[in-house]
């Protein structure tokens, strides 16, 4: 590994606090802003009111940002006409004024400087001229020598789609997310493959009408999917029963009349089971199979055997406990939903426990059915006019063409042509990676570093100096999403709606909005004709002009909600309707996927346990943070400043562990966690597994706050199984062992 690509970032810190308001899930708001609008008013006077959404997570919600006479962020406050949040923001998103107020943030464009005599290279300030020069020069030289498409985008949130633009126009296609391949990619391709629709964000689940919801994984009120958690709230309140799946009792399984603290890895075989419950007991709604669905009888025979009492000794949940959930989900059925969750990407067949998901819920009737799933609907967003962008030789598709139900681009793929031999067909010869912490994002980090030393150039846009950005050529200081334009948001709901974000505030230090920078490179390498505007602003303006409403409009209200025009939000008694799959129908029995060689209905397979002395690490999200983004945020590391390595009191027995004590973690492959991690005895765990919060562990000394700060569970990920239909990374098949004594202390030495 080349030391001169670890070296982080140098650079002075400035800043000023900032205030946060917090919420806390399934219990009540703190804000006491939202509880009395004359302290509010009393609170605002003389504050600026700005509307903007959110970019602290994906869930968007649109907020009002309260700014003082000397343009600093005082506040942010939910919009309450918006669908994603009803007027109140999750901790993170009140935390949203600490990534504006956070003094290390990246404040000058940097490039790298070679050391010299094998001392490592550091980083200069350089003007924004001078580093955007260096990039457009490398674009061409890239597209010169090899042609635009060796030229990569990895990308992750509203940035992402301003260089996407810049990337077409220039020719190259060769663009990934990890939200695909790391993410929630199996689950599309699940529910794609069974209903024809893509479940999208935020998913069409009704939960405030629902009578039982099933969680499998899925974290609701630790991943702060701010709607969701206050529907399933008055879920609650309104006496839905709650199943809950999972080796970990969560803060969703706390609340559920059912826990199954499943062994971790058989998922399929329990869908299995509940499946031949509801077929063999004749409990499916058969009137909604009869009309919808396509290859029952198929599915009848395939799940004959597999029986409760079969899935009990590979799940370890008992047979009858298998029954009572089945017949409690058809008890209330349509008003049911088996959630699809969102961070999917587990063991390596994870569409087709997706798949067993979706088909589940279509035997209980509860697609396109109140309290099921609504049928989603959002308004377009005209194309700002630009010419059609050239046609590249290859790029995402070609480079994972071997997993023919891919969508979009695959990080890893991406990352793997990047290397010498792995894919001579599509080399990767450079990147533009925009925010995304890949090495805290990705697994198989070696696979990365290596990557990366093969690259001839890379270019990070950031607002803070994530360990991503000590590997870069020339590293550009994004602003934050409060102190900028960007696209305006448009997402699937019950009704159609918009919201704008604008800046609150101007740029802090040197730092610039994406749009900007992709617009200077396009004019740069030649592309004006693609940036026709001066201020994104125009771009805007137009747009909401189409949509027959305008930016001053939008200033005023921030979000607009249209009526639907796509018919009604669930399914009439009988209604014909056809799905958007190839028989029309609810595709129990896929053959498409026969035809491609693949199982056409979910079966079991077996997965690799842990060696005697390890655990299988298993990973989540923190209701105050987002990935590894926000650690280091002033008000969010207020709340939540480490991670804890959850182990069950069986274990701490056999490893004479206690409270607090801190330890080291070393994974199947002999790799070392870096720093120590604090345990937490709790019989909220299974005695197979540990738990830790994703996203800690930072080794970049640039972060204040975060650097040091428990430890990454990305770092030990580096066995991964790869899902077959769409090519995601299978991140939970790696196991550790706990020790007492710091691994890294001769190395230290």
């Amino acid at each position: 590994m080349n030391n001169s690509r670890r070296t982080f970032i140098k650079i002075s810190a400035m800043g000023m606090g900032g205030v946060a308001l917090s919420t806390t899930a399934f219990g009540s708001i703190s804000n006491e802003f939202l509880s009395d609008d004359n302290l509010l008013a009393k609170t605002a006077k003389n504050l600026k009111r700005t509307p903007t959404y959110c970019e602290v997570c994906f869930w968007k919600c649109a907020a009002w940002a309260y700014t003082d006479e000397n343009n600093n962020i005082k506040k942010l406050i939910g919009n309450e006409n918006d669908p994603h949040c009803n007027g109140r923001l999750c901790p993170r998103g009140t935390g949203g004024v600490g990534m504006y107020a956070d003094e290390d943030r990246l404040k000058t464009p940097l490039i790298r400087v070679k050391g010299k005599n094998g001392e490592d290279d550091t980083y200069r300030k350089a003007s924004w001229e001078e580093a955007l020069t260096l990039i457009a020069n490398k674009m061409a030289e890239v597209k010169d020598k090899y042609g635009p498409e060796s030229m990569a985008l990895l990308k992750h949130g509203s940035p992402g789609s301003h260089l996407e633009h810049l990337f077409k126009a220039y020719g190259s296609d060769s663009i990934a997310e990890p939200a695909y391949a790391q993410c929630r990619g199996p689950r599309e391709t699940g529910f794609g493959l069974t209903f024809g629709s893509w479940i999208g964000s935020p998913e069409p689940t009704d939960i405030r009408d629902t009578k039982c919801l099933v969680l499998i994984g899925s974290h609701i009120g630790e991943n702060m999917h701010n709607s969701q958690v206050q529907e399933m709230s008055d879920a609650i309140d309104n006496g839905a029963t709650i199943i809950a799946v999972d080796p970990r009792l969560s803060t969703a399984a706390s609340k559920a009349q059912h826990w199954l603290a499943i062994k971790p890895s058989t998922d399929i075989a329990l869908l299995l089971a509940w499946m031949h419950v509801l077929i063999y007991e004749d409990i499916y709604d058969k009137e909604y199979v009869k009309q919808y669905g396509f290859g029952f009888d198929e599915l009848k025979e395939h799940v004959k055997e597999y029986t409760p009492e079969w899935a009990y000794g590979i799940t370890t949940i008992k047979p009858e406990e298998i029954r009572k959930t089945a017949r409690v989900m058809a008890a209330s059925a349509p008003s049911v939903i088996v959630h699809p969750g969102r961070h999917v990407v587990w063991y390596g067949d994870d569409s087709q426990r997706e798949r067993a998901i979706a088909m589940l819920n279509g035997l209980l009737g509860s697609w396109g059915r109140r309290g099921g799933f609504y049928f989603k609907e959002k308004v377009k967003v005209p194309k700002f006019p630009h010419p059609p962008y050239p046609k590249p030789k290859w790029g995402w598709e070609e480079i994972g063409e071997k997993y023919p139900y891919a969508e979009m681009g695959i990080t890893s793929e991406l990352i793997k042509a990047s290397i010498p031999g792995e894919n001579e067909e599509h080399p990767i010869k450079a990147w533009i990676v925009a925010g995304t912490n890949l090495v805290n994002t990705v697994p198989q980090r070696e696979m990365i570093e290596k990557a990366i030393d093969s690259l001839e150039f890379i270019a990070v846009i950031d607002t803070m100096p994530m360990e991503i950005t000590g590997y870069a050529d020339v590293v550009l200081p994004e602003c934050t999403y409060l102190e900028r334009y960007d696209g305006i948001r448009s997402a699937t709901n019950r009704e159609p709606s918009i919201a704008l974000r604008m800046p609150a505030a101007k740029p802090k230090y040197e730092s610039k909005p994406v749009w900007w920078i992709a617009k200077q490179l396009g004019e740069k390498l030649g592309l004006h004709d693609y940036f026709n505007y001066n201020d994104f602003e125009e771009v805007i303006a137009w747009q909401l002009k189409q949509m027959g409403t305008s930016l001053e409009e939008m200033k005023k209200i921030g979000v607009k909600k249209f009526p639907r025009k796509s018919g009604p939000i669930f399914l009439e008694e009988g209604q014909p309707y056809e799905f958007a799959t190839d028989s029309g129908k609810i595709e129990f029995y896929s053959p498409d996927l026969a035809e491609k060689g693949f199982d056409p209905m979910p079966k079991y397979t077996d997965h690799k346990q842990p060696d005697q002395g390890f655990y299988r690490l298993n990973y989540g999200r923190s209701p105050m943070h987002t990935f590894s983004r926000t650690i280091n945020n002033p008000n969010l590391f207020d709340l939540k400043s480490e991670n804890k390595l959850w182990v069950n009191p069986k274990v701490a027995r056999v490893e004479g562990l206690k409270n607090d004590q801190e330890v080291w973690l070393e994974n199947q492959d002999g790799i070392h966690s870096t720093f120590p991690i604090k345990v937490r005895v709790t019989e909220r765990i299974r005695w197979d597994s540990v738990y830790m919060y994703h996203g800690f562990g930072h080794n970049n000394k640039k972060l204040s706050r975060a650097f040091g700060m428990g430890e990454s569970d990305t770092k030990l990920m580096t066995r991964v199984v790869v899902d077959p239909l769409m090519g995601g990374t299978a991140m939970r098949g790696n196991f550790v062992r706990i020790l007492t004594e710091n691994p890294n202390k001769d190395i230290e030495s």
